[in-house]
């Protein structure tokens, strides 16, 4: 009866974890959406006043809440992209509008992007499959932070091909502070990994554009590699490494011959660090194991 008991609130403990899940992706979306806009204002509004110009932001043909100090990621509130009618309290019901609308607005009846059910349900999934692995534990609240913000990593690179310092920075931050407790691995194994996840792709970087004369990947990149080695150790970089190096070329490969593009076009390598160190967060001491012992 007690094991039934506990098995029984467990699965209470997941399912409130994966609903969690589901508002927090609902506010992803808002990130993914709103933060690479915020980020264009303020350069924008940096450039203009570097030129001395300030003065003609609000006077360009552009959206005015996305113009002037006010736009965040709580205002203006939520709207439909396509005739920006306000969204209602239910509209925004994560999953469920989504479903009650049958994906389209309710007063043009434009389809809604899939990205926004996707989002919500990935990051409810990944949620309840984090309590399940740590528990309700310090590893089990810090890696539910983690996985978020990679989502909203993600979904930003998707988007935008950027990784804003906003997000990467206190990742790489938060993931030493915790590790002087040693939450994920000890401290100097994280400080080393934020360095050696740094450099390696920085090295990289530089030797191709030495070798041809282009830009291989952003600097985003390094940070949030810098961020995963600060979380997880530097042992666990050369798997990060070569998973996500595994799943860009089989995904880039199937992008480039579904959309036809061309090959010198730019694809995002951020979602397949954030991708590898969300399974070696969950797995990598695991998967490095096996590995050894086929040997």
């Amino acid at each position: 009866m007690v094991n039934s008991v506990e098995l029984y609130s467990f699965e209470v403990v997941i399912f409130g974890a994966a609903m969690l899940g589901l508002i927090i992706g609902s506010f992803l979306n808002v990130v993914i959406y709103r933060l690479p806009h915020q980020l264009q204002i303020s350069w924008r509004r940096d450039a203009l006043d570097f030129l001395g110009q300030a003065e003609s932001i609000d006077s360009e043909n552009v959206d005015h809440d996305t113009s002037n100090n006010k736009f965040s990621l709580v205002y203006p509130p939520s709207r439909c992209p396509h005739c920006e009618t306000p969204l209602e309290p239910w509209q925004n019901i994560p999953l469920i509008s989504y479903l009650i609308l049958r994906g389209r607005c309710k007063a043009c009846s434009e389809p809604i992007s899939l990205q926004y059910p996707a989002v919500e349900l990935i990051c409810g999934l990944m949620s309840a499959f984090i309590i399940f692995h740590f528990g309700l534990t310090e590893q089990g609240f810090f890696a539910l932070v983690f996985t978020w913000i990679l989502i909203a990593l993600t979904g930003i690179d998707l988007d935008c091909q950027l990784l804003p310092d906003n997000l990467t920075l206190p990742l790489l931050w938060l993931g030493l502070l915790i590790n002087i407790g040693g939450v994920y691995t000890d401290l100097v194994s994280a400080v080393i990994g934020a360095a050696a996840g740094y450099l390696s792709l920085w090295t990289i970087y530089w030797a191709f554009k030495l070798i041809t004369g282009k830009e291989g990947m952003g600097h985003g990149d390094f940070k949030l590699l810098a961020a995963l080695g600060a979380w997880l150790g530097w042992q666990q970089l050369p798997l990060i490494v070569l998973l996500s190096s595994l799943v860009g070329a089989i995904i880039g490969t199937v992008i480039l011959l579904l959309k036809k593009q061309d090959r010198q076009n730019a694809i995002a390598f951020g979602p397949y660090l954030a991708i590898a160190g969300w399974v070696a967060l969950v797995a990598g001491d695991q998967i490095t194991s096996s590995y050894l012992n086929s040997f």
